[in-house]
């Protein structure tokens, strides 16, 4: 047997998420569908994580076993052949029988897009969240330094979050601005569900003056998700790389 390690890139608008479930398509379903396909034989993708409805990735990784002993190159261009024009496997490698990319990650890289006009653009529409009106962005990356290093995040999941627990480690967070556009990146060991699209509109409301660097701190330290800002919607939200033993995701 061969465990081959998937890097794919896809564009969530039409899905469901990345996980199977029974009241909606998404990523996964498709992905195993075209493997099967290819191989001639049902195999299941074992991922990285999930993603929720209409968010992307860049660099989701998946992996599958297989008895095939076609080359590396002739998966990912076969596999592209049959998956729709919003998903594309990037790459494709051997890893030991024994590698998973879920328990084996040791950190994440998340961005959150936001368009900082008044007018909507259609544009961006599937891969940016319109934020009107003025920000203060010093007063954003001031707080963005408090999330960084070993924090209960508490106040910063979703409902029906189900992780055993909410302590986990920021290595690097910072807005980067890109004409209209302002990009939150966020490196971590790990991430609680909505995390990230939480720990947006709470940055979001210290830039409109709504929340101060001084309450980021006391919802830092166990703080209640009342008090926390919005989820922002999915759209922005897209998985840029997982980080593994020997790569430099700290």
């Amino acid at each position: 047997m061969r465990n081959i390690k998937l890097i794919i890139e896809y564009d969530g608008t039409a899905y469901a998420g990345w996980q199977v479930q029974p009241n909606g398509l998404t990523i996964q379903e498709v992905m195993e569908k075209a493997l099967a396909r290819m191989l001639g034989e049902h195999t299941t993708l074992h991922a990285s994580g999930r993603t929720d409805a209409g968010v992307h990735a860049r660099g989701m990784v998946a992996c599958f076993k297989t008895g095939r002993t076609m080359p590396l190159r002739a998966f990912r261009e076969g596999l592209n052949s049959l998956l729709p024009s919003d998903i594309a496997v990037r790459d494709a490698a051997e890893v030991p029988l024994d590698f998973h990319p879920r328990f084996h990650a040791q950190a994440k890289h998340y961005r959150y897009t936001m368009l900082l006009d008044n007018l909507r653009s259609p544009l961006v529409r599937h891969t940016a969240w319109r934020v009107k009106g003025k920000l203060d962005l010093e007063a954003m990356r001031a707080a963005c330094r408090l999330f960084v290093g070993e924090h209960d995040f508490a106040a910063f999941r979703g409902a029906n979050c189900a992780a055993k627990t909410t302590v986990r480690r920021i290595y690097s967070m910072e807005l980067v601005q890109e004409g209209r556009l302002l990009h939150l990146d966020i490196n971590g060991s790990g991430f609680l569900k909505n995390m990230v699209r939480i720990i947006t509109g709470t940055l979001i409301e210290v830039g409109q003056g709504r929340l101060s660097a001084a309450d980021v701190a006391r919802l830092l330290k166990g703080g209640d998700r009342q008090n926390a800002g919005m989820t922002v919607p999915p759209q922005g939200l897209c998985l840029m790389q997982v980080f593994y033993p020997g790569e430099s995701g700290e």
